[in-house]
């Protein structure tokens, strides 16, 4: 799904105009965004857990050309789904398997 689907979905199903569910949309991910930037937490309490890790720097390896190379550490965003979204994708998974 992209984002213009995702816009055209919360209009479908909140009764929102697409300009209203675009500015909806667009102030989640901004408020998500400036959280994590924070280093704040943001739980949606049955859908997940939007957070940050820090990752350490490691040696890597360009897979083209084989050439040693330093990756740095860095700040990363992390998403860990919440119960009811879990238990609402396996259904769905679970009945494609079916078929």
């Amino acid at each position: 799904m992209t984002k213009a689907e995702l816009i055209s979905s919360v209009a479908e199903l909140s009764g929102l105009k697409k300009v209203e569910a675009e500015k909806a949309v667009s102030a989640f991910i901004a408020s998500v965004t400036t959280a994590l930037k924070s280093g704040d937490k943001l739980s949606l309490v049955g859908f997940g857990t939007f957070s940050t890790a820090k990752r350490a720097a490691r040696k890597g390896q360009n897979p083209q050309t084989g050439k040693k190379i330093d990756i740095p550490a860095a700040t990363v965003p992390k998403f860990k789904p919440g119960k009811t979204l879990k238990e609402a994708v396996n259904v769905v998974v679970a009945a494609k398997k079916k078929k």
